[in-house]
């Protein structure tokens, strides 16, 4: 068999199974095929820098990733009304990169607002390990119930697919 063509039906069988190991890759982008364990992810860290209307947040989460079928797909910074300010969308998994920090803004609050920094995973939801306070004040790691201002999962901006 030529060289090239041995090489580009490995590359083509490992995209192949990059992300799942079933035979319906249909169950990668759609979560509730997959068996949910109820893991949740947890916010560990905050930092923010900028202005004023234009801070750029740096979250870090701890996440129980185990590829497609399981991963943190958002982290977002919620009003304490329950209203979405910003959202983050993770296109990948994190299995082997725990916790990991991902960037995210320009966010365009004032210093003095008071917002819940939280995660969310593709197949349990809204974890209840959040951060909450205000640019000026300062962050601090607090609970919150999984169903605060749960409705917001089906809002967009939404993950489109997991990359890996």
């Amino acid at each position: 068999m030529n060289m090239n063509l041995l090489f580009i039906v490995a590359f083509v069988t490992t995209l192949n199974f990059s992300c799942d190991n079933s035979e319906n890759p249909d169950e990668v982008s759609n979560p509730e095929t997959v068996t949910n364990t109820g893991e949740k992810a947890a916010i560990t860290a905050v930092e923010v820098s900028g202005n004023e209307a234009s801070y750029t947040f740096n979250v870090t989460i701890k996440s129980p990733d185990t590829g497609c079928q399981q991963y943190a797909d958002w982290w977002e910074i919620v009003s304490t009304e329950g209203e979405l300010i910003y959202r983050r969308i993770l296109a990948h998994s994190h299995v082997t990169e725990q916790p990991f920090a991902r960037t995210g803004g320009p966010v365009m609050i004032k210093k003095t607002d008071e917002i819940y920094i939280r995660a969310h995973m593709n197949t349990s939801g809204y974890g209840t390990a959040v951060f909450k306070g205000s640019v000026a004040a300062g962050f601090d790691e607090t609970t919150l119930d999984a169903t605060f201002a749960e409705d917001l999962a089906k809002t967009a901006p939404l993950p489109n697919d997991c990359a890996f």
